[in-house]
């Protein structure tokens, strides 16, 4: 498959035509977290940002459901420029 380079001596991030991460991730429900942590966005934010409801990233965060298509690839890219490290667990709340 044809790819083009983001910029020239930088990996190569997107599939030629399909607009999509080269390595796109499997998102479960502690990832969503983390990445939504990591922004500093509540669910409800979260959600109008990517034009869901917010029960959709309750059901995400929960492991009811898991983000995939176009929710899946939009978390990706955000993650991607927010520089996030996929595997990141979110912050463990003092108790």
């Amino acid at each position: 498959m044809k790819k083009i380079k983001a910029a020239a001596g930088q990996k190569q991030l997107y599939h030629a035509g399909k607009g999509q991460p080269a390595d796109k991730k499997q998102w479960d429900g502690k990832s969503v977290q983390a990445l939504r942590q990591h922004l500093g966005l509540t669910q409800r934010e979260l959600s109008e940002r990517l034009g869901t409801r917010q029960q959709t990233i309750s059901e995400w965060e929960t492991g009811m459901y898991k983000p995939r298509g176009t929710s899946a690839t939009l978390l990706s890219f955000i993650a991607e420029r927010a520089k996030f490290k996929y595997g990141a667990a979110p912050p463990q709340k003092k108790s």
